[in-house]
């Protein structure tokens, strides 16, 4: 993966309330061959508070990816994929499911809520750094096309 000179590092929210899961995929993602920034929050609402730049996430920077699980306290993944892609300023961002979830019905709703991918939590690391890797490569290298936004810091 190769990011363009001067630029920053791209940069990954994570949306999941369980801690456990967001230190193993922050650790996860530091076994990439280039390493994104990584940012958490806990739940659908403090995620909309980071990404419209309120509160204590004044000036936080916009991610370039998304990871969201669906099943959280206040307002669930399921509910938060819907608010981002209605969202003008924020439907661009790829956001990929990932969690426990195996349900056909989650995975087809997150889809047609305009989810970019549904990955389901794997058992192990190596699995899950594969996942990432995978989605590192496809949304953060420049295999996908994605707007150009102007670097908020």
């Amino acid at each position: 993966m190769t990011i363009p000179k001067g630029d920053l590092p791209p940069l990954i929210l994570m949306v999941d309330d369980n801690r456990a899961d967001v230190e193993l995929t922050h650790e996860a993602l530091l076994e990439l061959p280039v390493v994104p920034e990584f940012q958490s929050v806990s739940d659908g609402l403090a995620a909309l508070e980071y990404l419209h730049q309120r509160g204590a996430h004044a000036g936080a920077r916009r991610p370039d990816l998304i990871l969201l699980d669906l099943n959280m306290p206040r307002m669930d993944g399921r509910a938060t994929l819907e608010a981002l892609k209605a969202d003008e300023a924020l439907c661009d961002i790829p956001v990929v499911v990932l969690t426990t979830s195996e349900s056909e019905r989650d995975v087809l709703d997150c889809y047609r809520k305009h989810c970019a991918a549904f990955l389901t939590k794997p058992v192990t690391v190596e699995e899950l750094i594969g996942k990432l890797e995978a989605v590192c490569q496809l949304w953060l290298s420049g295999v996908a096309a994605l707007p150009r936004r102007p670097v908020r810091h």
